[in-house]
């Protein structure tokens, strides 16, 4: 029987695989995983190891078989480290390797996200109305087909992009070019980041840049305090993100008015107003970027008695 024609007995193949990568100890070590099965584990999402691992072994090479000998495992991880835990190790900290066409799946799922995220948050500022995804994902590739260049060419007064005016995520032209050159910008979905952090990123662009009109859609808010103190003066004035209270100045120094005052003039629109029992309430709506400042004034002021509710967290009209 000739002899060099048998595989390695350290030698297994496997095909089809998302690989995990880790070195140490001048070694590089590699796991077999299920496709989406690592990020499930990271997650938490998923804890059983043998639903994320192809084969429980740890190897030098994935490619070509060859698994870890055990004197390589103990010199890198320590010799009384069990193979779970060494496999733990890498998959938590190891980097994740992944095919060209699970690549691309996987960026299109991201995308897909962000553009949903985005089109539920965004609405016309005249109608209300959301725009669909396909037209969210024209908007953003407006902007990313313009480039980061184009885009601080614009910022330097240009002219090829006029930033809006209105709202929280404007650009006041009082406050120098040096503002302008933070403008936000968008240069396409990775998938390196999170699809909630990017489509911040695209609604703070869309918002700065307008290649259609946007804006955030309104949350719509409970606010409970005790009647009592409605009367009262107001005993601070939190710093305000720009012009958004027209009796407040730059630079937050104490605003007339009592707490009752204070809690309108967040509200861009008041639904109702009630009092009952001992407590005063009103339902409107308020700008997202005010939430928390007006959370921060209602629980300062009334020493935790009163509450704001979110009862819709952005209310838009659908179109048809």
């Amino acid at each position: 029987m000739p002899v060099g024609i048998n595989q390695p007995s350290n030698q297994i193949r496997l095909t089809n695989v998302s690989l995990v990568r880790l070195k140490k100890g001048k070694k590089r070590f590699e796991i077999a995983c299920y496709k989406n099965k690592v990020l499930e584990y990271r997650s938490g999402a998923e804890t059983d190891l043998d639903n994320v691992l192809q084969i429980h072994s740890v190897f030098l090479s994935v490619s070509k078989g060859q698994t870890a000998p055990a004197q390589d495992l103990a010199k890198a991880f320590g010799p009384k480290t069990l193979l779970d835990d060494i496999i733990m190790e890498i998959l938590k900290k190891g980097e994740m390797q992944v095919g060209e066409k699970e690549r691309h799946a996987q960026l299109e799922r991201v995308h897909t996200e962000v553009l949903d995220i985005v089109a539920g948050k965004l609405v016309d500022p005249k109608t209300k109305r959301v725009y669909t995804a396909g037209m969210i994902e024209k908007a953003l590739d407006q902007l990313s087909s313009q480039g980061a260049h184009k885009q601080e060419e614009s910022g330097k007064g240009s002219g090829t992009a006029t930033p809006t005016t209105n709202g929280e995520d404007a650009v006041d032209s009082t406050r120098g070019k040096g503002k302008e050159k933070e403008m936000p910008t968008w240069t396409g979905v990775v998938t390196t980041k999170s699809a909630k952090s990017q489509a911040l990123e695209a609604m703070k662009a869309l918002i700065a840049w307008q290649p259609i009109p946007v804006s955030r859609a309104r949350m719509r808010l409970r606010v409970t305090c005790p009647a009592a103190i409605l009367k009262q003066a107001t005993k601070t004035a939190p710093k305000r993100d720009g012009k958004e209270d027209g009796h407040a100045d730059e630079e937050g120094e104490k605003v007339p008015g009592t707490i009752k005052d204070r809690i309108l003039s967040y509200v861009e629109q008041v639904e109702s107003q009630d009092t009952t029992g001992q407590d005063w309430e009103v339902v409107g709506f308020v700008e997202p970027g005010a939430l928390k400042r007006l959370g921060e004034f209602v629980g300062g002021e009334t020493k935790g008695r009163g509450r704001v509710e979110v009862l819709d967290m952005a209310v838009v009209h659908e179109g048809d």
